[in-house]
Protein backbone atom coordinates (compact mmCIF):
# COMPACT_ATOMS: atom_id res chain seq x y z
CA UNK A 1 0.00 0.00 0.00
CA UNK A 2 1.34 3.11 -0.88
CA UNK A 3 1.16 6.91 0.74
CA UNK A 4 -1.91 7.76 -1.48
CA UNK A 5 -3.81 4.51 -0.48
CA UNK A 6 -2.88 4.96 2.89
CA UNK A 7 -3.98 8.52 3.09
CA UNK A 8 -7.44 7.57 1.93
CA UNK A 9 -8.27 4.85 3.84
CA UNK A 10 -7.19 7.23 7.10
CA UNK A 11 -9.52 10.17 5.55
CA UNK A 12 -12.11 7.73 5.07
CA UNK A 13 -12.10 6.90 9.11
CA UNK A 14 -11.37 10.89 9.78
CA UNK A 15 -14.65 12.11 10.54
CA UNK A 16 -15.40 9.14 13.08
CA UNK A 17 -11.79 9.78 14.76
CA UNK A 18 -12.61 13.26 15.37
CA UNK A 19 -16.11 12.24 17.03
CA UNK A 20 -14.17 9.83 18.82
CA UNK A 21 -12.04 12.44 20.51
CA UNK A 22 -14.45 14.91 21.33
CA UNK A 23 -16.52 13.15 22.96
CA UNK A 24 -13.24 11.67 25.29
CA UNK A 25 -11.14 15.28 25.32
CA UNK A 26 -14.64 17.44 25.09
CA UNK A 27 -12.60 20.08 23.31
CA UNK A 28 -12.36 20.36 19.58
CA UNK A 29 -9.14 21.99 18.76
CA UNK A 30 -7.85 19.08 21.15
CA UNK A 31 -9.51 16.01 19.33
CA UNK A 32 -8.19 17.71 16.14
CA UNK A 33 -4.99 17.19 17.47
CA UNK A 34 -5.46 13.72 18.45
CA UNK A 35 -6.52 12.99 14.73
CA UNK A 36 -3.40 14.66 13.15
CA UNK A 37 -1.35 12.61 16.06
CA UNK A 38 -2.87 9.56 14.71
CA UNK A 39 -2.16 9.96 11.49
CA UNK A 40 1.75 10.77 12.41
CA UNK A 41 1.80 7.34 13.60
CA UNK A 42 0.10 5.85 10.88
CA UNK A 43 2.77 7.18 8.90
CA UNK A 44 5.57 5.52 10.96
CA UNK A 45 4.17 2.15 11.09
CA UNK A 46 4.18 -0.42 8.52
CA UNK A 47 0.58 -0.97 7.29
CA UNK A 48 1.09 -4.64 6.37
CA UNK A 49 1.35 -5.07 10.36
CA UNK A 50 -1.73 -3.69 10.34
CA UNK A 51 -4.62 -5.84 10.54
CA UNK A 52 -7.65 -3.97 10.75
CA UNK A 53 -6.80 -0.61 9.88
CA UNK A 54 -10.39 1.04 11.34
CA UNK A 55 -9.86 -0.64 15.00
CA UNK A 56 -6.17 0.15 15.04
CA UNK A 57 -6.70 4.05 14.34
CA UNK A 58 -9.61 3.68 16.80
CA UNK A 59 -7.01 2.34 19.54
CA UNK A 60 -4.43 5.14 18.47
CA UNK A 61 -6.86 7.66 18.92
CA UNK A 62 -8.38 7.12 22.01
CA UNK A 63 -5.12 6.23 23.75
CA UNK A 64 -3.94 9.81 22.70
CA UNK A 65 -7.13 11.33 24.47
CA UNK A 66 -6.87 9.29 27.45
CA UNK A 67 -3.41 10.39 27.56
CA UNK A 68 -4.30 13.88 27.19
CA UNK A 69 -7.04 14.08 29.42
CA UNK A 70 -4.42 12.70 32.64
CA UNK A 71 -1.87 15.45 31.53
CA UNK A 72 -4.37 17.90 31.42
CA UNK A 73 -5.30 17.46 35.13
CA UNK A 74 -2.73 19.51 36.53
CA UNK A 75 -2.66 22.03 33.69
CA UNK A 76 -4.58 25.33 33.89
CA UNK A 77 -7.17 25.05 31.79
CA UNK A 78 -7.01 27.72 28.17
CA UNK A 79 -10.22 26.59 27.25
CA UNK A 80 -13.74 25.99 28.29
CA UNK A 81 -14.82 21.91 29.26
CA UNK A 82 -16.53 20.97 27.62
CA UNK A 83 -15.99 23.61 24.54
CA UNK A 84 -19.23 23.80 22.66
CA UNK A 85 -19.35 23.35 18.98
CA UNK A 86 -21.16 26.66 17.21
CA UNK A 87 -22.98 26.22 13.96
CA UNK A 88 -25.02 28.84 11.64
CA UNK A 89 -28.70 28.75 12.77
CA UNK A 90 -29.76 26.79 9.68
CA UNK A 91 -27.04 23.61 10.57
CA UNK A 92 -25.66 24.37 7.29
CA UNK A 93 -22.32 22.84 8.40
CA UNK A 94 -21.39 19.74 7.07
CA UNK A 95 -18.70 19.43 8.98
CA UNK A 96 -19.99 18.76 12.53
CA UNK A 97 -23.02 16.21 11.18
CA UNK A 98 -20.89 13.12 12.07
CA UNK A 99 -19.53 15.37 14.92
CA UNK A 100 -22.85 15.63 16.96
CA UNK A 101 -24.44 12.72 14.87
CA UNK A 102 -25.58 10.62 18.01
CA UNK A 103 -26.92 14.02 19.38
CA UNK A 104 -24.28 14.74 21.63
CA UNK A 105 -25.90 17.81 23.28
CA UNK A 106 -23.98 20.34 25.73
CA UNK A 107 -25.57 18.09 28.84
CA UNK A 108 -24.66 15.08 27.54
CA UNK A 109 -20.96 16.32 26.79
CA UNK A 110 -20.86 17.84 30.97
CA UNK A 111 -22.23 14.59 32.13
CA UNK A 112 -19.54 12.85 30.02
CA UNK A 113 -16.98 15.78 31.57
CA UNK A 114 -17.73 14.31 35.15
CA UNK A 115 -16.87 10.80 34.83
CA UNK A 116 -13.62 9.14 35.62
CA UNK A 117 -11.41 8.94 32.32
CA UNK A 118 -11.81 4.77 32.04
CA UNK A 119 -15.76 5.35 32.50
CA UNK A 120 -15.45 7.92 29.51
CA UNK A 121 -13.90 5.75 26.93
CA UNK A 122 -16.07 2.82 28.14
CA UNK A 123 -19.10 4.30 27.17
CA UNK A 124 -18.25 6.74 24.34
CA UNK A 125 -16.55 3.45 22.22
CA UNK A 126 -19.29 0.97 23.42
CA UNK A 127 -22.76 3.07 23.34
CA UNK A 128 -21.45 5.56 20.89
CA UNK A 129 -19.16 3.52 18.61
CA UNK A 130 -20.56 -0.08 18.78
CA UNK A 131 -16.62 -1.56 19.90
CA UNK A 132 -16.60 -4.74 21.96
CA UNK A 133 -16.24 -4.94 25.00
CA UNK A 134 -12.99 -7.20 24.61
CA UNK A 135 -11.15 -4.77 22.52
CA UNK A 136 -12.12 -1.14 25.17
CA UNK A 137 -10.95 -3.83 27.87
CA UNK A 138 -7.21 -4.53 25.96
CA UNK A 139 -7.18 -0.95 25.87
CA UNK A 140 -7.71 0.09 28.95
CA UNK A 141 -5.80 -2.54 30.93
CA UNK A 142 -9.03 -4.21 32.63
CA UNK A 143 -10.75 -7.37 32.21
CA UNK A 144 -14.32 -7.51 29.49
CA UNK A 145 -16.27 -7.53 32.74
CA UNK A 146 -14.68 -4.62 34.62
CA UNK A 147 -14.90 -2.24 30.96
CA UNK A 148 -18.69 -3.44 30.86
CA UNK A 149 -19.65 -2.36 34.84
CA UNK A 150 -17.63 1.06 33.84
CA UNK A 151 -19.97 1.55 30.93
CA UNK A 152 -22.70 0.69 33.10
CA UNK A 153 -22.01 3.65 35.37
CA UNK A 154 -21.19 5.43 32.81
CA UNK A 155 -24.73 4.67 31.02
CA UNK A 156 -26.85 5.55 34.39
CA UNK A 157 -25.14 8.74 34.97
CA UNK A 158 -25.75 10.20 31.05
CA UNK A 159 -29.69 8.76 31.41
CA UNK A 160 -29.90 10.00 34.47
CA UNK A 161 -28.57 13.81 33.84
CA UNK A 162 -28.04 14.46 30.31
CA UNK A 163 -31.80 13.97 29.17
CA UNK A 164 -32.24 14.00 24.96
CA UNK A 165 -33.02 16.93 23.39
CA UNK A 166 -35.88 17.43 21.43
CA UNK A 167 -34.95 16.64 17.69
CA UNK A 168 -37.64 19.53 15.98
CA UNK A 169 -35.16 22.43 16.34
CA UNK A 170 -38.42 24.64 14.83
CA UNK A 171 -40.12 23.87 18.10
CA UNK A 172 -37.24 23.99 19.99
CA UNK A 173 -36.65 27.51 18.79
CA UNK A 174 -40.42 28.69 19.92
CA UNK A 175 -40.09 27.22 23.21
CA UNK A 176 -36.77 29.55 23.59
CA UNK A 177 -38.71 32.36 22.10
CA UNK A 178 -41.72 32.15 24.39
CA UNK A 179 -39.06 32.00 27.41
CA UNK A 180 -37.03 35.39 26.18
CA UNK A 181 -40.61 36.51 25.76
CA UNK A 182 -41.32 36.25 28.98
CA UNK A 183 -38.15 36.92 30.30
CA UNK A 184 -37.97 40.63 28.83
CA UNK A 185 -41.81 41.11 30.01
CA UNK A 186 -40.95 40.22 33.36
CA UNK A 187 -43.33 37.46 33.96
CA UNK A 188 -42.50 35.00 36.18
CA UNK A 189 -45.64 32.53 35.23
CA UNK A 190 -45.02 32.12 31.46
CA UNK A 191 -41.12 32.00 32.46
CA UNK A 192 -41.81 28.84 35.20
CA UNK A 193 -44.37 26.92 32.29
CA UNK A 194 -41.69 26.75 29.84
CA UNK A 195 -39.12 25.74 32.05
CA UNK A 196 -38.91 22.04 33.33
CA UNK A 197 -39.47 21.50 36.95
CA UNK A 198 -36.11 20.03 37.42
CA UNK A 199 -34.19 22.87 34.94
CA UNK A 200 -30.53 23.44 35.67
CA UNK A 201 -28.63 26.39 35.06
CA UNK A 202 -24.91 25.87 34.56
CA UNK A 203 -22.44 28.94 34.30
CA UNK A 204 -19.27 27.69 33.27
CA UNK A 205 -15.99 30.11 33.58
CA UNK A 206 -12.56 29.68 32.90
CA UNK A 207 -10.40 28.11 35.77
CA UNK A 208 -12.92 27.06 37.99
CA UNK A 209 -16.24 24.44 38.06
CA UNK A 210 -19.38 25.63 36.57
CA UNK A 211 -21.80 27.33 39.01
CA UNK A 212 -25.51 25.85 39.04
CA UNK A 213 -28.61 27.02 39.83
CA UNK A 214 -31.37 24.59 40.26
CA UNK A 215 -35.56 24.83 39.85
CA UNK A 216 -38.19 26.31 37.75
CA UNK A 217 -38.69 29.38 40.21
CA UNK A 218 -35.27 29.78 40.82
CA UNK A 219 -33.95 29.72 36.96
CA UNK A 220 -36.96 31.81 36.36
CA UNK A 221 -35.97 34.90 38.87
CA UNK A 222 -32.43 34.85 37.04
CA UNK A 223 -33.57 34.77 33.85
CA UNK A 224 -35.85 38.14 34.77
CA UNK A 225 -32.78 39.41 36.48
CA UNK A 226 -30.37 39.08 33.08
CA UNK A 227 -33.10 40.06 31.11
CA UNK A 228 -33.60 43.56 32.59
CA UNK A 229 -29.38 43.91 33.01
CA UNK A 230 -29.51 43.06 29.14
CA UNK A 231 -31.48 45.97 28.27
CA UNK A 232 -29.79 48.36 30.52
CA UNK A 233 -26.79 47.00 28.83
CA UNK A 234 -27.39 47.22 25.21
CA UNK A 235 -26.94 43.31 24.41
CA UNK A 236 -27.46 42.04 21.53
CA UNK A 237 -27.48 38.14 20.24
CA UNK A 238 -27.77 36.36 17.47
CA UNK A 239 -29.30 32.48 17.19
CA UNK A 240 -26.92 29.93 16.57
CA UNK A 241 -27.01 25.97 17.15
CA UNK A 242 -24.72 24.78 20.41
CA UNK A 243 -23.87 21.01 19.79
CA UNK A 244 -26.73 20.41 17.07
CA UNK A 245 -29.28 22.71 19.40
CA UNK A 246 -30.73 26.03 19.66
CA UNK A 247 -28.32 29.02 21.33
CA UNK A 248 -27.38 32.10 20.95
CA UNK A 249 -24.31 34.41 21.19
CA UNK A 250 -24.57 37.43 23.30
CA UNK A 251 -23.05 40.48 22.01
CA UNK A 252 -22.06 43.68 24.25
CA UNK A 253 -21.17 46.74 22.14
CA UNK A 254 -20.54 44.46 18.87
CA UNK A 255 -18.57 42.08 20.59
CA UNK A 256 -18.90 38.47 21.52
CA UNK A 257 -19.26 37.73 25.32
CA UNK A 258 -20.61 34.60 26.01
CA UNK A 259 -22.82 31.27 24.15
CA UNK A 260 -25.79 30.17 25.97
CA UNK A 261 -27.08 26.67 25.07
CA UNK A 262 -30.52 25.19 25.69
CA UNK A 263 -31.58 21.65 25.81
CA UNK A 264 -35.39 21.49 25.62
CA UNK A 265 -36.98 17.48 26.43
CA UNK A 266 -40.73 17.19 25.76
CA UNK A 267 -41.17 20.88 25.22
CA UNK A 268 -39.70 22.43 28.04
CA UNK A 269 -36.51 24.01 28.36
CA UNK A 270 -34.17 21.11 30.56
CA UNK A 271 -31.13 22.50 31.08
CA UNK A 272 -29.52 26.19 30.23
CA UNK A 273 -25.38 26.00 29.80
CA UNK A 274 -23.72 29.61 29.52
CA UNK A 275 -20.67 30.12 28.42
CA UNK A 276 -18.55 33.21 29.85
CA UNK A 277 -14.87 34.73 29.18
CA UNK A 278 -15.27 37.42 25.84
CA UNK A 279 -11.41 36.16 24.44
CA UNK A 280 -12.71 32.68 24.45
CA UNK A 281 -16.26 33.07 22.90
CA UNK A 282 -14.69 35.32 20.05
CA UNK A 283 -12.17 32.55 19.52
CA UNK A 284 -15.51 29.83 19.30
CA UNK A 285 -17.57 32.06 16.72
CA UNK A 286 -14.93 33.77 14.81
Amino acid sequence: MDQTDLADRFDAQRSRLRAIAYRILGSLAEADDAVQEAWLRLQRSDPAEIGNLEAWLTTVVTRIALNGIRDRRDQPLDSFRPEPVIDSADGTDPEYEALLSDGVGVAMQVVLESLSPAERVAFVLHDMFAVPFAEIAALLGRSPEATRQLASRARREVRGNAPVPDADISAQREVINAYFAAAREGDLDRLVAVLAPDVVLRAHRLNRAASELHGADRVARSARAGAGQAGRYGASARPVLVNGSVGLVAYRRDAPVSVVAFTVVSGKIAAIDMFHNPELVRDLVS
